[in-house]
């Protein structure tokens, strides 16, 4: 599957260590990388369908200071859909009210048929770009419905109850960002930890640092993240997503199918 990552702070900080750390375990998951600078209003996104560490263009990122409120960062392990540049994380798309979304994802989804519909929409052929379709279309019906736009707090408790339905069976542990909110959830035991500390809030698929504050983050709860502090949190629901030996051999068999087993 994949590694996910994401900075939350009240303050610009600069973060290069932190994401020179996450990438470094890119020889696990060589397929893609990707990364998301939210500036104002402004996505700045920089992916490419190749090795992290084998990419000149994330290295000359690197080198440079990276300062920021909020940043997202992906590394693939193709599951689903080739290797290819659309397929790599994050996806982004615009709502009704012209409001830009983004979305990383770590995980598979075997069967929610109420994505299937957005095949012939998404610009790529993975499941986590369906997810995003999936999400914005359910937010332009509900704004369509409200007759005006959606306050943070419909947007979360929309999103916590789409998030559970589409966790059932599935894994979906992923980070979405609205320009407002940043939405973190995961339904994988010992699949995401989180950091709270001095410089803001690092959420990561494994711990990126020697601090000893790392925690698993909770599971089958959705959260909503602003300027390095819990907000929001859903309810808990039942979908935690075990990992089974079927499981296991649909992934084989994709990455066989992509001659990417080795």
């Amino acid at each position: 599957m994949c590694e996910i990552f994401c900075f939350n702070s009240d303050k610009p900080k600069q973060i290069n260590e932190c994401l020179e750390c996450f990438y470094n375990h890119s020889e696990n998951h060589p397929h893609g990388w990707g990364l998301a600078n939210m500036q104002s209003d402004e996505f700045v996104i920089t992916k490419e369908p190749i090795k992290a560490a084998c990419s000149q263009h994330l290295k000359e990122i690197l080198s440079n200071p990276l300062v920021s409120k909020n940043v997202f960062a992906h590394i693939r392990l193709a599951t689903i859909g080739e290797i290819i540049s659309p397929n790599c994380h994050p996806f982004t798309e615009l709502d009704d009210n012209n409001r830009s979304w983004m979305l990383i994802h770590n995980g598979t989804i075997f069967d929610y048929p109420p994505l299937d519909k957005y095949r012939e929409l998404e610009t790529g052929d993975t499941d986590s770009e369906r997810i995003l379709l999936y999400i914005i279309d359910n937010v332009n019906r509900f704004e369509k419905a409200k007759g005006a736009p959606s306050t943070i707090r419909e947007r979360f408790d929309l999103l916590a109850e789409l998030i559970e339905g589409l966790s059932k069976g599935n894994k979906v542990n992923l980070m979405l960002y609205d320009g407002d909110l940043t939405y973190i959830h995961s339904n994988m035991r010992d699949s995401l930890y989180y950091l709270k500390n001095d410089d803001g809030f690092l959420v990561a698929s494994t711990p990126i640092s020697d601090d000893d504050g790392w925690k698993p983050a909770e599971l089958n709860k959705l959260f909503g993240i602003i300027d390095g502090n819990i907000i929001f949190e859903s309810e808990e629901h039942d979908n935690e997503f075990v990992l089974t030996k079927e499981h296991d051999e649909f992934i084989q068999n994709s990455l066989d199918s992509m001659n990417l087993g080795d």
